[in-house]
């Protein structure tokens, strides 16, 4: 055979075969679309394991290499003795394989990806996890992220610890940035792998290196508190403005939330009766553009219009926005600041926020950090994000305040806590109610590592309860003592007077009468705790762990009362034995110098003498309601 009717005849052959591979991509692509709603969460359990598999075995390879193997059985011609040409043929197909092979496992995720951003329901929900166990199958990375946290996170009661890690182990070997955040949580907790601080700090810094926003925040928020690290303001200001600035981007680049037709139709409505409010929001709709109302800058300035004549703040700020980006009418930053400082003076925070960064940049006027501190302080209050980041943006950098790097933390963490990982507060809140008390744990114990310390209250209220499983019986006390002394050191007062409860009865720690006056004390005396009051008067009464003082007991029970009405009742309780028992004394105790030692009450009826004597109050109190009665 000629070299050159064999040339011809391979490239017919291999036109053939990548037009078969075509159509079967094709096919396979079709199927995809059609998916049917008929998803059980066995079938996504089916893939699950038969990923586990593949991550141990190597299959996703072996996989590769029988579609390769497939692919050169079509190409193999009787006669042909042209290595050289073969060799390049067969490196093509190879190439071509694994392009369709990725491209196919890349576009079930995308689509999972739009299923999930669409889903009004838990079935939907289930169909896109469906389609990441299938991407993640044909060996797709972010689709294996996705189903391990759903075995982590037990998303549809998938929850399975050691499967999860094991896929992370699996994922980090590959440079995932989200495994290693993962298996730094799980180390930090010592949640089905070994407690190991050092290791977790390990995971966490590869983490924060790959570009792991949840990383670099949880070094940020251990930076700041000096958790297993030395104290460094500085390098949590570093870590904290990573997040912050591109939450801060996330916020300034926002197309808003997406309103329905329903919504526009009764925006409408309102807007015809003389709703000024209805009206800037339509005005917001057209600005921003949604599927239920394209962007249209003429009618936005429309409606801005119709609000601002009515005086509306927000109608205001529309106007201000439009000549301020030149959005349909020519750029005049003189128009824009008259219309936002109408707006500013009628208390609009967006308008406070778009004053200040006009003083701030010097757009259109000559900059003034002063009176941009005044703006951005002004909406920070009514906790607009943008002025916040730009407060701690002015703290870090000494820019018309003196600098405080503490400061300047303390505002880019609250910026970096409106991050999209907040939902986590709601699907851990469901899951407690629907009794997942695992899955709300882990939730709520990942949002604790980040520094939230609701979660690290939530977390440790549920560990106390010894309902969840994931931990070993005698870890929760612990575990929940280092979770409510983190969120004490936040400035929540309940988990200040918890601590001192956990050192009272010695709950993860040794009873230490001492310690728990303590942080009663600070409850008591910086958050005016009613409780903490209580706890504190008590001790006093008795003598736990400070100097005995009756009339100081005395006072703490009065201020208890006066600060919550619940306390009213104990406290009644514990004044009427405490009175009694000190009426008794001054009765049967006579002789102020001997006191009568032999009547002593701690001799006569032990040390719960005081129940004693409670019990001879309820006793005589029920002998004269029966006397009342009769």
């Amino acid at each position: 055979m000629k070299p050159l009717s064999l040339l011809i005849e391979i490239l017919i052959i291999l036109g053939v075969t990548i037009k078969t591979i075509k159509a079967e991509e094709h096919s396979k692509r079709q199927k995809e679309r059609n998916v049917t709603t008929q998803v059980s969460v066995n079938e996504i359990k089916q893939y699950l394991s038969h990923i586990l598999e593949q991550r141990t075995s190597s299959s996703v390879i072996n996989k590769r290499e029988n579609l390769e193997k497939k692919n050169q059985r079509k190409i193999r011609i009787k006669g042909i003795q042209n290595k050289d040409i073969l060799k390049r043929n067969k490196n093509n197909l190879q190439k071509q394989a694994e392009k369709n092979f990725t491209d196919e496992g890349d576009q079930l995720f995308k689509m999972g990806i739009k299923v999930l951003q669409q889903s009004k329901s838990q079935k939907q929900k289930e169909e896109a996890y469906l389609l990441f166990a299938k991407a993640a199958d044909m060996g797709n990375l972010k689709a294996m992220e996705k189903m391990a946290d759903a075995l982590l996170f037990g998303n549809f009661g998938m929850q399975n610890i050691t499967a999860a890690i094991q896929l992370y182990e699996s994922l980090a070997k590959e440079g995932s940035c989200k495994a290693q955040n993962a298996l730094g949580f799980l180390s930090s907790y010592g949640i089905g792998m070994e407690y190991d601080q050092a290791k977790a700090l390990t995971y966490y810094t590869f983490g924060s290196a790959g570009g792991n926003m949840m990383s670099q925040m949880i070094l940020g928020y251990r930076y700041l508190s000096g958790i297993n690290v030395l104290q460094n303001c500085e390098v949590a200001l570093s870590y904290y403005k990573k997040v912050a600035d591109y939450i801060a981007d996330t916020f300034e680049k926002s197309e808003g939330v997406p309103v329905e037709k329903k919504a526009l139709h009764y925006f409408l409505k309102a807007a015809k009766a003389g709703s000024a409010n209805a009206m800037a929001f339509i005005g917001k709709m057209y600005l921003e553009g949604n599927a239920a109302a394209p962007q249209n800058n003429a009618t936005a300035f429309k409606y801005f219009s119709m609000a601002a004549s009515k005086g509306n703040a927000i109608g205001l700020h529309g106007l201000g926005l439009l000549y301020f980006y030149g959005k349909g009418v020519p750029v005049n930053y003189a128009e824009a600041l008259i219309y936002f400082q109408k707006a500013a003076e009628k208390g609009w925070p967006d308008a406070q926020f778009q004053l200040g960064f006009m003083y701030y940049s010097g757009s259109g006027i000559q900059k003034d950090y002063k009176l941009a501190f005044k703006y951005f302080y002004l909406a920070s209050q009514s906790g607009q994000p943008l002025a916040i980041y730009y407060l701690a943006k002015m703290y870090a950098t000494g820019t018309g305040v003196v600098r405080s790097c503490r400061t300047a933390v303390e505002l880019y963490k609250g910026v970096c806590e409106l991050g999209h990982w907040a939902e986590k507060f709601l699907t851990a809140y469901f899951a407690y109610k629907d009794g997942d008390i695992d899955s709300s744990l882990v939730q709520y114990a990942l949002l604790a590592e980040m520094g939230y310390e609701v979660a690290q209250s939530n977390s440790a209220f549920i560990l106390e309860s010894k309902k969840a499983n994931i931990f070993e019986k005698e870890k929760m006390y612990p575990v929940a003592l280092l979770l409510w002394n983190r969120a004490a050191i936040q400035g929540n007062a309940f988990a200040r007077v918890k601590i001192g409860d956990y050192h009272y009865y010695g709950y993860g720690t040794n009873k230490d009468y001492q310690t728990a006056a303590t942080h009663y004390s600070i409850a008591a005396d910086k958050y005016h705790n009613a409780q903490a009051m209580f706890n504190l008067a008590y001790m006093y009464e008795h003598g736990l762990g400070i100097a005995k003082d009756i009339h100081l007991a005395r006072r703490l029970y009065d201020m208890a009362a006066q600060r919550s009405p619940d306390a009213h009742i104990p406290v009644l309780f514990a004044l009427m034995k405490l009175e009694t028992t000190h009426l008794l004394r001054d009765i049967l105790f006579f002789n102020f110098t001997t006191r009568w030692n032999w009547l002593k009450s701690d001799n006569t009826v032990g040390p719960h003498w005081d129940l004693f004597v409670i019990s001879l109050i309820v006793a005589g109190l029920i002998l004269l309601l029966r006397n009342h009665h009769g």
